[in-house]
């Protein structure tokens, strides 16, 4: 059901459109973390880190085309807030070009550069092949996951967040089935991990098209297939910028995880570890800053900022509580969580982990504000700001990775990750604070489009 999120309350708007997004989000965080478990307790602690490798790599190209999507829906949100349908379809069909052409260029970049990328990051011999087989899969069948994170986010920007719950929910049941009949009953190992994820993401790519094609909002005719060189240009003007954002922000991963193979399987393994449970832990302020980007859109594109303000207010309070009481129930169920990830011998690789998710899970509130100040400022219309925001993310990323464990060891790598999103999430508080006011500031029939 689409969502008109210019009318309403704002806090009851975005609790009710985040809840789906949460459990989408937190089904497939799930069945990651059973590719980890099946992969680390079905094959080994090796293959485990062979996995986790790619996984700075992995971000970097995903996040990339995850980003264009990001940035090309904004307009989308806007149209649909400003009651525009012409445009509105117009701006979904560009996307769509647009996608097919990144997805394609992607790809192919990627499975040349992947050899290369591995080596320079130092990836251990013994885990090297089998972390070549994992990404090639995965970046293989990048085209699938271009078109699913395109769907969603049009789907999102309609308001509607519940048609990529039911398909997050429906790819997550086949994922898990598929890990464990391709990996335990077939022994395909880090191969079968790959293959079940894009099987399960073209289940999802399916049924959100489905949907698509039977809104009355985006029933197309020719004429909106049509490139317009002005509306192209726009459209690349968000989409480019908060794909570069995911960019940079990758790269600071990749440096980091290049540190971390410095340090030799266990840290590689107990890394892996950690960030999948991180990953979980953040995924309550990855939907409220979905749920923001869109009510931030719709109302931009409305032009009712003073509704923006109150929306923002409900946004910080909600990231902000459930960004402490997460912390502190991840931080108290640390060890059962690492023990469940890795066998309990490894007790080694579990204090490291352990280690790394004490400095993350007390600063989650931090990290959860920084997607909630993102998506509003995006939503205005504005994709350079938090483009900026992710090189400074990647800046403070890459200085403290490189830096601090010469001084304090792996607590230095503990270290990175809490500074760059504090670093980031400073910069789009203030640039939130400057934008509103000048959106405000416009006469009531201008929108952020026509700026």
């Amino acid at each position: 059901m689409l969502k008109d999120m210019t009318k309403g309350n704002p806090y009851r708007l975005l609790v009710a459109f985040a809840l789906p997004l949460l459990l989408s989000n937190v089904f497939q965080q799930l069945y990651n973390m059973v590719d980890s478990i099946v992969v680390g307790r079905g094959v080994g602690v090796e293959a485990l880190a062979a996995v986790g490798v790619t996984g700075a790599l992995g971000f970097l190209v995903i996040g990339f085309v995850t980003g264009l999507s990001q940035g090309f829906s904004i307009l989308v949100s806007q149209s649909f807030g400003a009651g525009d349908t012409e445009r509105l379809k117009k701006a979904v069909a560009t996307a769509v070009y647009l996608s097919a052409v990144a997805a394609v260029a992607m790809t192919i970049a990627a499975l040349l550069c992947t050899p290369a990328v591995l080596r320079w990051m130092h990836t251990p011999e013994n885990i090297l092949p089998d972390a070549q087989l994992y990404i090639s899969i995965v970046f293989g069948g990048l085209s699938i996951t271009v078109f699913y994170n395109l769907f969603a986010a049009v789907l999102r920007a309609l308001g509607d967040s519940r048609t990529p719950f039911y398909a997050m929910l429906v790819s997550s049941a086949v994922n898990i089935a598929l890990d464990i009949l391709f990996v335990m009953a077939f022994g395909w190992g880090v191969a079968g991990v790959a293959v079940a994820t894009l099987i399960a993401q073209a289940v999802s790519v399916l049924l959100c098209w489905l949907k698509i094609s039977r809104l009355p909002q985006l029933h197309m005719e020719r004429r909106h297939w049509q490139v317009e060189a002005a509306l192209l240009g726009r459209m690349l003007g968000l989409g480019v910028p908060v794909a570069l954002q995911s960019s940079a922000m990758a790269v600071g991963s990749i440096v980091l995880q290049y540190v971390v193979n410095g340090y030799g399987s266990d840290y590689i393994a107990a890394y892996t570890a950690a960030f999948k449970v991180i990953s979980l832990m953040m995924q309550p302020g990855v939907t409220l800053g979905l749920a923001m980007g869109t009510f931030v859109g719709q109302n931009a594109g409305a032009g009712q900022f003073a509704r923006i303000r109150r929306g923002m207010r409900s946004g910080l309070v909600l990231s902000l509580g459930v960004g402490v009481g997460m912390g502190l129930g991840i931080l108290l169920a640390s060890r059962a969580l690492m023990a469940w990830m890795v066998s309990p011998q490894e007790q080694h690789v579990i204090g490291i982990a352990r280690l790394l998710l004490a400095y993350t899970s007390t600063m989650l509130w931090v990290v959860n504000a920084l997607f909630v100040y993102r998506a509003a400022v995006q939503g205005m219309g504005n994709t350079l700001l938090p483009m900026l925001s992710g090189v400074v993310e990647m800046a403070m990323r890459l200085a403290s990775a490189i830096l601090l464990p010469r001084w304090v060891g792996f607590h230095g790598i503990c270290a990175a990750e809490v500074l760059a999103w504090s670093g980031a999430a400073l910069l789009l508080a203030g640039a939130y604070a400057v934008l509103i006011r000048a959106r405000a500031a416009l006469p009531a029939t201008q929108t952020p489009a026509e700026v």
